[in-house]
């Protein structure tokens, strides 16, 4: 597999460093009872390790160029499928269904040019997973640890800071890979909660409120929120910023997942009132 150069266009850069392999490994902790997906197993450094556990594995690859060479070394060991796909584009919950009675451990490097999309993804099957174990650019992975009132505080933060708990195991340098990438990467764990840390009212609501605050991070609350979709007047979103104790002149990226969630709640009690 050596031969297989990394493609600009995928956004690849192939992990080579055993040792951080070996620390991914042990976050996800493969056993036999798993069901395992990893997206994106390039040239099978990862893979090699899953599948030695025995677990149930799939593996989704968008570069058709490496499949050949997946299929060689993997495609016989019983229990583990390769599989063509963007994982943009499949149908994740279909993939997840083909264990139904099993929680999916996912494994993946993911190109730092679609994380944020890919993270959105995994967001709404977020019931179906065990445990997410991510390799992101360092600048995603701070965004998905920030508190509020900084700059790396932002709409995906809160949108999966309420499904899931999420903490930065280590950090990897880019020397670990090849080809060499220009900036820092992390390995992140995502734990999904039984249930959102929060009770929003309606989570449709409250995506469209956290997505509308963050739009125009320079502009109010109340000004931010007009162009969000919300399907209210000036009137009910003041109302309801003030009934929640918050000053409609903040801005988004100053509130918390609990103020976001307590907006939500008003909002949506006021339209079933409607």
């Amino acid at each position: 597999m050596e031969k297989i150069r990394a493609k600009k266009a995928f956004g690849q850069n192939f992990l080579v460093d055993d040792s951080v392999l070996t620390r991914i490994v042990d976050c996800v902790e493969p056993t036999a009872e798993d069901a395992i997906l990893e997206v994106g197993p390039g040239r099978g450094a990862l893979t090699r390790h899953l599948v030695a556990s025995g677990a149930r594995f799939l593996a989704v690859e968008w570069d058709r160029d490496l499949l050949p060479l997946l299929d060689a070394e993997f495609g016989t060991l019983p229990g583990v499928e390769i599989g063509h796909g963007d994982i943009l584009r499949v149908d994740l919950r279909q993939i997840l269904s083909r264990a139904p009675e099993k929680k999916w451990k996912v494994a993946a490097n993911l190109p730092y040019n679609i994380s944020s999309q890919v993270l959105f993804k995994f967001l709404e099957c977020s019931d179906r997973f065990e445990r997410l174990v991510l390799m992101l650019q360092k600048e995603v992975g701070d965004r998905l640890v920030a508190p509020p009132n900084c700059k790396d505080y932002g709409a995906l933060t809160v949108l999966l800071r309420l499904h899931f708990d999420i903490c930065r195991e280590f950090l990897v340098k880019p020397g670990c890979f090849r080809p060499v990438p220009k900036v820092d990467s992390c390995v992140l764990r995502f734990t999904p909660l039984a249930a959102p840390r929060v009770e929003v009212g309606d989570e449709e609501l409250f995506r469209r409120i956290v997505k509308g605050s963050f739009n125009q991070r320079r502009k109010t609350l109340l000004n931010s929120l007009r162009g969000a979709g919300l399907e209210v007047g000036d009137e009910e979103v003041q109302s309801a910023l003030v009934a929640c104790h918050i000053d409609p002149k903040r801005r988004g990226e100053t509130l918390s997942l609990d103020e976001f969630a307590a907006l939500s709640r008003s909002l949506a009690a006021g339209k079933n009132l409607a």
